[in-house]
């Protein structure tokens, strides 16, 4: 099944709706144009979802130091034009384009060809900033991911116990430090993480850190595996 198609069958775009890209007129939140445009299929590694050549599986730096987690998969590139509308999404509560951006990433899972996640959980947020927010980006992503795929998600069994400032605030080589001891397993839902294979969901992946910090967490609590599931990774920078 072709994006366009997936994103069609959504009951959200039943109505006349203006394109989120192209403002255009029509029935979907993103329409078939701009899904062909900006919506690219490239080869990623499976272990951080960079961008790889074609025929690699796994790039240079995840062969010498891989991460914590056992696979990522990204839907696409924190870029233009994703980069406007995941802020737009994340920071000013443009929650008409979960359901768009959502089915990127289930559009992804299919094409990459891996098992059904057992159990979405979605990166916490701090209870300060959930409040300033009112939403937590991952658990709607999440919840949506859950909705179509037809498996579980829970937000009840991480927690942000530090609030920390922004990774943005950070250069690369400090952000492991400022996430470090950051989150926690709930004390009284071990017994669902114990053994199981955990889909972790977020927004984007820049370093990492984050996804690698609550790995060990879930990973101590008892988790078999842990993957990480991105709207968008931070392109590696080049030279």
């Amino acid at each position: 099944m072709s994006l366009t198609s997936l994103l069609s069958r959504s009951p959200v775009f039943a109505l006349p709706t203006q394109c989120a890209l192209c403002r255009g007129w029509g029935r979907e939140r993103l329409c078939g144009a701009c899904t062909d445009r900006f919506v690219r299929h490239v080869p990623r590694c499976l272990r951080c979802a960079l961008q790889v050549p074609e025929g690699a599986r796994v790039c240079g730096s995840c062969t010498k130091q891989p991460p914590p987690f056992d696979t990522a998969l990204a839907a696409l590139d924190y870029g233009h034009p994703w980069d406007r509308l995941i802020a737009s999404f994340k920071f000013h509560a443009a929650l008409d384009l979960v359901a768009p951006l959502a089915h990127t990433l289930v559009h992804a899972w299919r094409l990459s060809g891996r098992q059904q996640p057992e159990l979405l959980v979605p990166v916490p947020l701090a209870a300060s900033r959930l409040r300033e927010r009112g939403y937590n980006q991952a658990w709607q992503i999440a919840r949506r991911l859950a909705r179509v795929l037809g498996c579980a998600a829970d937000d009840r069994l991480l927690h942000r116990v530090r609030d920390t400032p922004h990774q943005l605030a950070f250069p690369p080589e400090r952000r492991a430090a400022n996430v470090q001891a950051a989150f926690m397993a709930e004390p009284a839902r071990l017994a669902a993480l114990r053994g199981r294979r955990i889909t972790l969901v977020d927004d984007v992946m820049t370093t990492g850190a984050t996804a690698a910090e609550i790995t060990r967490v879930l990973q101590h609590a008892g988790a078999a595996a842990v993957d990480v599931w991105v709207l968008a990774r931070t392109p590696a920078p080049t030279d």
